[in-house]
């Protein structure tokens, strides 16, 4: 899906859990070390750090598991 192509409004329930699914699934299996992606919103630039180390000076406990 590109940018171009985005559907307007919220994600439904059974749409997040996809969600997560295929994020973990990436994360399994095509995440080396980091990913840095941005993507444009209507509010402004998004940007999504993907990473297996914890950042500096984050807790561990703050994190949801997926």
């Amino acid at each position: 899906m590109t940018s171009e192509t985005v559907q307007g409004g919220p994600l439904s329930n059974s749409e997040v859990e996809q969600l997560r699914q295929l994020l973990k699934r990436y994360l399994s299996h095509e995440l080396d070390q980091w990913e840095d992606w941005k993507t444009e919103t209507p509010y402004g630039p998004a940007y999504v750090v993907l990473t297996r180390s914890l950042p500096p000076e984050a807790q561990p406990e703050l994190f949801q598991n997926l």
